[in-house]
């Protein structure tokens, strides 16, 4: 029969947290690919075609946004990356380069196999979809193709700026988005510095999603960095 364990690659060179990485997820049923650096890294998921992909920063011949980006270049497979850089920055140029999640060192088992689950749902979600998804949690349902939404089975209007935010949200739940990412996507290019627009239409879903917008559920804030919607 065919291994129908998820593989995962990780790409990281310091040997007592690649060995906390593979004995971790091994006890999970994963099945581990590991590399040590980036160009290997790289031949890697080419070849093994892995499910997801672990990878830390600071790799010895290049650093770990660059690989995020080169892989960018050809697969949407997970990447969950691990650093100990904590900067609110470093987050966002590794999210902005194409990673789906972001830990900083150290964390603990549980935060990273809850990671590891949301990234894989995520994966499984975008691969059953063939048109648009409807999307629940929480009392949340979004119907994508006939642009409807409710709240506990209540109808909610959103405004077409508040839709389309929505859906890029919707589409990858789970996935923190950066400032720049969710511009981009809802108000175009020309629009990336406005971070403005942004909250003041966050404020507006909260207020109408959320039942205490100050203390949200579902739309959740990554301080500095961007917006999660919650996918359970």
């Amino acid at each position: 029969m065919a291994d129908l364990k998820p593989t995962v690659l990780v790409i990281e060179d310091e040997p007592p947290l690649q060995r906390f990485l593979r004995v971790t997820l091994e006890a999970q049923s994963f099945k581990v690919i590991e590399a040590t650096s980036g160009e290997n890294g790289l031949r890697h998921a080419a070849t093994a075609q892995p499910d997801l992909v672990v990878l830390d920063l600071g790799l010895p011949d290049m650093d770990g946004v660059e690989v995020t980006r080169r892989l960018r270049e050809w697969t949407a497979i997970p990447i969950i990356i691990v650093s100990a850089r904590g900067k609110e920055q470093d987050k966002v140029v590794a999210l902005d380069a194409g990673a789906d999640d972001y830990l900083t060192k150290p964390f603990g088992v549980g935060e990273l196999l809850a990671r590891v689950r949301v990234a894989l749902r995520h994966l499984a979600a975008a691969n059953r979809d063939t048109g648009d998804p409807i999307f629940e949690a929480r009392g949340l349902r979004v119907d994508l193709s006939r642009r409807e939404v409710t709240i506990d089975g209540n109808a909610v209007h959103l405004t077409p700026n508040e839709f389309k935010l929505l859906t890029v949200l919707v589409k990858n739940a789970g996935k923190v988005l950066t400032h720049r990412q969710l511009l981009k996507e809802v108000w175009g290019p020309g629009s990336a510095e406005e971070t403005h627009y942004l909250r003041v239409y966050m404020n507006q879903l909260r207020q109408k999603l959320e039942g205490d917008a100050t203390r949200p559920q579902l739309l959740l804030t990554e301080p500095g960095v961007g917006y999660r919607l919650l996918d359970q």
